[in-house]
């Protein structure tokens, strides 16, 4: 028997947040970096009741990120999967070029389905749909600090629109009225809505139960798109119910660690939380870096005198208005560019210096840093705030590494500690 769900996850931190609420509910997943080479299929888990393949493909072009998509589309067909999951940010990173529309299609394409739908909703993290429009927290989306994201700044709320700035097919809206009726009401209207010849549909979700119904109501479609949210209303379509034996790690060890390169709201919050308590700190500054200074190694040096009273921080998360100025100097690819391969190869040395205890902070940074350390595969472990779980790695040279990949608006204020105090109180 091959695996039920086969999910397509567009940046590594969305990968494990996905990965950790099919694991919440209950069912088996290996998620693996990028697509495996042809044949490697065979070397997974028969166990495994769902794959996530984690690639990093939110921000680039999108006949990239199509390309990609397809790659993981097949290698997951090819294990036999029921169902394909396309994840992406629960604040619908993207622009009127992709990535999210374009990828949709050819998914849809390759699958020879004439509809999926569309929900980024995910209220335990404050991400909530109504009447077709993206809330955070409580204000609209582009009221949100994510309408200063450097490469993906979301200035419209009407994922409607949205979505259909990105594609071919006709978007429509299943409200909230309509999801609130349960799982009927929702195919009911899925089918008045593929007769009005829409392919894609925005779905309401204000809470949990919104999410289940939609899960339930989605379970004869080859394909469905959401942020993790939906993933708590599908392992039930197969009979499964939530295990805490799921969510168990190796023990931990060595020193602890963050590296922390986002520049959202919430990781700014987290990361003056952390200088505000006085722990150690490094600060990597990108005009230093262009100027050809080594400051990774400046980093590391610092770590190195640290690491036995960590967890030392290294950072390059700055406020919108700094990060502009950056840009403007700089431009935002190669400003993004050169901290992400700096934050890589920091990450890189701490390992080598013994850290086996690491948290990362943000999309781009997360996919940078699990690809020069070498990762592979992740086994998803316990939950640290909702979206973001420890995951334990094997490194190339065999030894255990817990990492937690955070999306950079997740987490609250405290997270860099308790982060921590999470997988030691689960090894206990």
């Amino acid at each position: 028997m091959g695996i039920r769900l086969g999910c397509i996850a567009d940046d590594f931190t969305g990968a494990t947040d996905l990965a950790n609420n099919l694991v919440r509910a209950g069912m088996r997943v290996v998620q693996l970096i990028d697509v495996p080479p042809a044949g490697a299929g065979q070397a997974l888990d028969a166990d495994a009741d769902a794959v996530v393949i984690a690639l990093k493909s939110r921000t680039v072009p999108a006949a990239d990120a199509v390309a990609a998509s397809l790659r993981a589309l097949a290698w997951l067909r090819s294990l036999g999967a029921e169902q394909v999951y396309f994840k992406y940010c629960s604040t619908f990173d993207s622009t009127p070029a992709g990535n999210i529309g374009p990828v949709t299609e050819a998914l849809m394409d390759a699958l020879g389905t004439d509809f999926t739908v569309a929900t980024p909703a995910f209220p335990d993290n404050g991400r909530t749909v109504f009447k077709g429009h993206l809330f955070v927290g409580d204000v609209l989306l582009s009221e949100s600090g994510m309408r200063h994201h450097p490469l993906t700044p979301m200035t419209d709320s009407n994922l409607v629109s949205v979505l259909g700035a990105q594609t071919t097919r006709a978007v429509g809206l299943i409200d909230h009225t309509v999801v609130a009726g349960g799982a009927e009401a929702i195919r009911a209207r899925i089918d008045a809505l593929r007769e009005d010849g829409a392919g894609i549909a925005v779905a309401d979700a204000v809470s949990n139960d919104d999410l289940l119904r939609l899960g339930a109501a989605v379970r004869g479609l080859p394909l469905v798109t959401a942020g993790s949210g939906l993933a708590i209303g599908l392992p039930a379509n197969w009979g499964f119910e939530p295990s805490p034996a799921a969510a168990r790690l190796p023990p931990p060890g060595g020193h602890r660690a963050i590296v922390s390169g986002s520049v959202s709201v919430a990781t700014n919050g987290q990361v003056d939380r952390y200088l505000r308590g006085g722990r150690p700190a490094f600060r990597v500054d990108p005009l230093r870096v262009a100027a050809g200074e080594d400051v990774a190694g400046q980093a590391l040096a610092f770590a190195a005198s640290h690491l036995d009273d960590g967890p030392v921080l290294v950072y390059s998360t700055e406020p919108a208005d700094a990060v502009r100025s950056v840009q403007g100097r700089l431009g935002a690819a190669e400003a993004g560019d050169l901290v992400e391969r700096t934050l890589a190869r920091v990450a890189q040395g701490l390992v080598e210096q013994g850290v086996r205890r690491l948290v990362v902070a943000g999309g781009e940074t997360s996919g940078a840093v699990v690809q020069a350390l070498g990762v592979t595969g992740l086994r998803i472990g316990p939950q640290i705030d909702p979206g973001v779980p420890w995951c334990a790695a094997t490194l190339p040279d065999g030894d255990t590494l817990h990492i937690a990949l955070k999306s950079g608006n997740f987490g609250g204020p405290d997270f860099f500690t308790s982060a921590f105090a999470v997988l030691d109180e689960g090894a206990a």
